[in-house]
């Protein structure tokens, strides 16, 4: 055989070591492209003309099933990883129920919505987006939020994140935008961040991102807990209900503890030491009986309002401000069940925007369609097959029968001969359900459409800077310092000059002139002279509902103290402070030297729970040291602890000292605040630490923070 008809070359490999391995080498090149001043084409070979927008029915109107260039482009994407996801690969989960408060008829004809003696089963999927199922949970990304309700008349999938917006307005350029976000093609680094080139060049230069990336750079990006987060559906969706009326409506979750975060230095320490972190604590959470819990909230937009705002409904780059619609309050859902077998339960989840019940309904929002489409396509690559909604955990709770059948992974045992519809063989079963029978069959809301199939973004998709000004306008000083903190730290790991200067002056300096200058020092550029696109006159100039420090529970349920502990330590103080915590629905560890048992004042031994080294500060909302002189000169002199306490004063939290651990205070010569507290015994200060945690963070200690070395 000669070489050229050899085995291995009909496979298509290619053998550097048999003869002219020049020959070889050209041949391995042909498959290598460079696209450097060639035309965007179809896998086919066809031209783009236009690679922004889905071909839609009209500016506004739906998504058209025979875009092949947009089907073909989401396809490639869907198929490009496995077994894991694409994007929200590490994930965590938990079991729960969902409880309306009260029917919401008028809303909606959605049986789960309509019956507060119902507790609707739910399996809630939190992730990241970027990294892989290796990385770690605090990196600064969004986070996602899928909710899988098993409703008596099928399961709705509410898959959203912890941000309202999106980065792009078309589902077209997802790819694009994943591609962009995801480790560099050449050399697969950095995993789990979003501080690199080819990042910030897509969005640096596609300006309807400029709202999605600073809600990125805020504390948003990096929760303190998956419990206190918010979710969203990102959408606006509609509600119909059984006279077949329709409204907008935009999906809500509030967590009963509060929306808070960690701090940066906190994040990135977290991620070496526990990258485990949010995962570990939504596990450890439910184990002991302390359940996370949101509460639903509706924003409901009449349809004859729908062109009454400043901005587009249809726009995923746009929230709706509370302050024009409030968010009505619904129901709640606590999550109190944690998987039994992480990979057939949380890694098999497969959540679909397309699953909905009868009374809720999309609309015409391009992402939104073109999500619809994707996540069936990406299942069966992952998945295996149409099967998936077979597995355990994506089965439907209420009965389903279908005429699908066979395909990869099948579990239902069909009887019967006739797997068509109509039939005679099988009495003509299953069959359809009038809509207006009771539990009616799903009908799609009746929208009038008219226009011409374009490629096309209306013009009310066209303002991209004033919802990221208003929350801009929102945050209180220490946010917009964390966030200018952010975009400089991120931009300051881009290698090319001219990507800095582009975000720097075609995007925040249309945003707010005091976060670009301030970025653009930080990055040694020259401060922008000024905006690119004239302002335009919104309704709001700024929303109280978007900023954190608004947002708090105004408790301490759930948050976590380090009781530091040494020989001679005071067991009155200790049984005190564990007491109120409880009492308040917060918990404490103690914390020693060494896992050695501690003598306490009373001559008794107190095992500790963890070790100085074992469970950082960074695990903690707080740090408490009861009085002893023996204890606190043991602390004084190691190393370990002084590091425990410097640290958590760094990053804000609130610490109390109780007798001689007063000397602790002075070794580190840190200055006294109202989170720094003292006291001669524990009930004198009890009070004022429940009080500084409940703050969450001292805000105002953070420039004498920042000013002590590390």
């Amino acid at each position: 055989m000669s070489e050229k008809n050899s085995p291995s070359e009909a496979a298509g490999t290619h053998t550097l070591d048999r003869g002219n391995s020049n020959a070889k080498l050209d041949q391995l090149e042909r498959w290598r492209e460079d696209a450097t001043g060639e035309a965007l084409t179809s896998n086919t070979g066809v031209k783009v003309a236009d690679n922004q927008n889905t071909l839609k029915a009209g500016e506004r109107g739906p998504s058209l099933l025979e875009d092949f260039l947009m089907r073909e482009k989401i396809t490639h994407f869907d198929h490009e990883r496995i077994p894991e996801r694409v994007v929200h690969a590490r994930g965590s989960a938990a079991h729960g129920y969902f409880q309306v408060y009260e029917p919401l008829a008028e809303l909606t004809c959605a049986d789960f919505l309509n019956h507060p003696e119902k507790k609707t089963p739910v399996f809630v999927r939190f992730s990241t987006v970027q990294g892989p199922r290796g990385s770690a949970d605090t990196v600064r990304d969004v986070r996602g939020f899928a909710t899988k309700f098993y409703t008596d008349e099928g399961n709705f999938d509410l898959v959203g994140n912890n941000m309202p917006v999106f980065f792009i307005q078309d589902a077209i350029k997802f790819p694009d935008f994943v591609h962009a976000v995801k480790p560099e093609p050449h050399n697969e680094i950095p995993t789990g961040q979003s501080a690199h080139d080819t990042f910030w060049d897509f969005v640096s230069l596609q300006p309807e991102s400029a709202h999605m990336v600073l809600w990125a750079m805020s504390d948003r990006g990096i929760p303190v807990a998956y419990r206190a987060m918010q979710g969203f559906g990102v959408h606006t969706f509609r509600l119909v209900n059984a006279a077949g009326r329709s409204v907008f409506v935009k999906f809500h979750w509030r967590p009963v503890s509060g929306v808070y975060s960690l701090v940066w230095d906190e994040a990135q320490k977290l991620a070496g030491k526990d990258p485990d972190f949010n995962r570990r604590q939504l596990w450890e959470d439910i184990e002991s009986g302390d359940y996370p819990e949101w509460e639903l909230g509706l924003q409901v937009i009449p349809e004859e309002d729908e062109h009454k705002f400043d901005f587009d409904l249809l726009d995923p780059t746009k929230l709706v401000p509370e302050e024009l619609v409030p968010v009505r309050v619904v129901g709640k859902m606590v999550l109190n069940r944690n998987p039994d077998n992480f990979f057939a339960e949380t890694e098999q989840a497969a959540f679909h925007i397309g699953h909905v019940v009868p009374g809720i309904d999309f609309s015409n929002d391009p992402l939104l369609q073109g999500r619809l489409f994707s996540y069936t396509d990406t299942q069966l690559l992952r998945l295996g097959g149409p099967n998936f909604n077979e597995i355990p955990i994506n089965r439907p709770l209420c009965p389903f029968h279908n005429n699908n059948r066979d395909a990869p992974h099948r579990q239902t045992i069909n009887k019967g001969r006739a797997a068509y519809e109509p039939n005679s063989i099988d009495g003509g079963w299953p069959k359809e359900t009038p809509p207006a029978a009771s539990g009616g069959g799903f009908v799609s809301y009746p929208e009038p459409m008219s226009g011409v199939k374009l490629r096309k973004r209306a013009d009310s998709f066209g303002d991209h800077f004033s919802q990221a000004r208003l929350f801009w306008n929102s945050m209180a000083p220490h946010e917009k310092e964390h966030i200018i903190a952010a975009y400089s730290f991120e931009l300051g790991k881009v290698e090319r000059r001219e990507i800095r200067e582009r975000q720097v002056n075609q995007i925040l300096a249309n945003i707010d002139p005091l976060l670009a200058t301030r970025v653009a020092q930080n990055l040694g550029l020259p401060a922008p002279a000024g905006g690119t696109v004239a302002p335009l006159q919104t309704a709001l100039e700024k929303s109280p509902a978007l900023s954190q420090a608004n947002l708090l529970s105004g408790n301490i349920r759930s948050r976590k103290v380090a009781i530091l502990v040494a020989d001679g330590a005071n067991v009155d103080d200790i049984s005190h402070i564990i007491g109120v915590l409880n009492s308040e629905g917060a918990t404490a560890k103690v914390i020693g030297p060494s896992s050695a048992p501690v003598k306490t004042s009373d001559g008794n031994t107190l095992v500790p729970d963890a070790t100085l080294e074992g469970l950082p500060s960074i695990a903690f909302d707080a740090v408490f040291v009861p009085a002893g002189a023996e204890a606190a000169k043991a602390l004084l002199a190691n190393g370990a602890a002084l590091h425990y306490l410097l640290e958590a004063y760094k990053h804000l939290k609130a610490i109390a000292l109780c007798g001689e651990a007063a000397d602790l205070r002075a070794q580190l010569h840190l200055e006294a605040d109202e989170g720094l507290l003292n006291a001669a015994k524990a009930e004198d200060l009890c009070a004022d630490l429940v009080k500084a945690m409940a703050q969450h963070r001292v805000w105002a200690r953070e420039p004498k923070a920042k000013a002590i070395p590390a």
